[in-house]
């Protein structure tokens, strides 16, 4: 589930989704935002539900597409990455930054490898990286 870091509610979509489980939904609620009260954004929690109705969970932080859209200032990407370019370009310095945001959910402790993994990203979203 996407849910805003810090926010999470009964609301949908946690009510709807944990719900359905019949699992309690402050016992996801609670410990969700005391966890993400720090971060910002919208962060993925990946939900894992067991037989007896408890529940771990683990946060994924705000997804790279969306923290690249915040810094360059965009709505969304282009539509044909490989001809049309957005006009606005990504620095190397927030590309550092977002790559030291993502390297703690990635399987590498290289911020190299992360770099080019978010400047991958946002070539496919049609946005170019200043040099």
């Amino acid at each position: 589930m996407k849910i805003p870091a810090g926010k999470a509610t009964a609301a949908p979509p946690v009510g709807s989704t944990l719900g359905q489980y019949g699992v309690n939904m402050m016992d996801f609620i609670q410990p969700f935002n005391d966890a993400t009260k720090e971060m910002r954004g919208n962060v993925t929690a990946h939900i894992t539900v067991f037989d007896d109705r408890t529940m771990k969970f683990r946060v994924v932080s705000e997804p790279v597409d969306d923290q690249i859209r915040s810094k360059v200032g965009i709505q969304k990407g282009s539509g044909k990455p490989n001809t049309e370019k957005i006009d606005k370009k990504l620095s190397d310095a927030d590309l550092t930054a977002i790559a030291e945001t993502k390297a703690q959910d990635m399987n590498t402790d290289d911020i190299e490898s992360v770099k080019k993994m978010v400047a991958g990203t946002a070539r496919s979203m049609g946005v170019e990286i200043e040099k």
